[in-house]
Parts: C-alpha cells; structure tokens; sequence
C-alpha cells in the first residue's frame, strides 16, 4: 500500500442541486440491507433473502445561512409540499489515485434544525437523512 493514496478528507465536498454547500465539513450516507429467513428443505441452516434496502445518511456542517432550513421547512405550509433534492458527494484528494463522486438521489431530511446557539461556540447543523437511490458518477481505481 502506498499510504500517499489515502483519501484525505479535507478535499470532501457535499452539493445539493449543484450547489457546492462550502459549510459542510462532514458527510455519511449508508445502505442498511434488510434480508427474511428462508427455511432450507434438507437442512439445518437457514438461508437469508434481500427483501429490502434503506438509505441512510447526514450532513453536518456551520450554520452560515437559513437557505436549506427555510427550503426543508416549506412543509409546515399545509399548501407546499415536502422538500425532495438530491446530494452528490466528492472527494478528489491530488495525491490520489482519482475522484469519487456519488449521488444520492431522492434525499428528504428526517430532521430540520430550526434554530439553536450556544454563547462563545460556532453554530453548527445536523441534517440526517434518508434516500433511496445511489449512482456513481467517478470511481477511483488504482492505475
């Protein structure tokens, strides 16, 4: 292993709709796979069927403007409906041996930080998440 290869992640970048979000120092998105038994005639051992699989994920990052708190919070108008965007991660370290970027498509935030503060500290913002659909826009592959 070359261990000048490895991704630093100060070169990570989170966008929504395009928008580099210049705030967000922290990013995670997962996929939690759900499986049901399957009884094996013959045998002892159980077998294990997909049955679904769930995006998870957040963003962290400081609080710099109220424009994605206002976008999400459209919700609370009866007459809006929900705020549905989507967010491409990047990372795309030079000493690497390329740039990943995926998209995560159909994100809806599971929680909205409305407000919050403490005196002499950075205002900072958790935005968790759920998604459904994954693509890989670059992989990285050792040349």
């Amino acid at each position: 292993m070359d261990d000048t290869r490895v991704l630093n992640g100060s070169y990570g970048e989170c966008l929504n709709d395009g928008k580099w979000l210049t705030n967000i120092y922290k990013m995670t998105a997962d996929l939690e796979l759900s499986y049901g038994d399957v009884k094996m005639s013959g045998s002892r051992w159980t077998g294990q069927k997909l049955l679904g699989i769930k995006g998870t994920g957040s963003i962290s990052g400081y609080k710099i403007t109220s424009e994605l708190v206002q976008n999400a919070a459209r919700i609370t108008n009866d007459r809006k409906s929900e705020y549905v965007t989507e967010l491409i991660f990047k990372i795309d370290d030079p000493e690497a041996f390329g740039c990943e970027r995926v998209r995560l498509k159909h994100v809806k935030f599971s929680k909205i930080p409305v407000v919050g503060f403490e005196v002499g500290a950075i205002v900072e913002e958790e935005w968790p998440f759920s998604f459904w659909g994954v693509e890989w826009l670059d992989t990285i592959t050792e040349n």
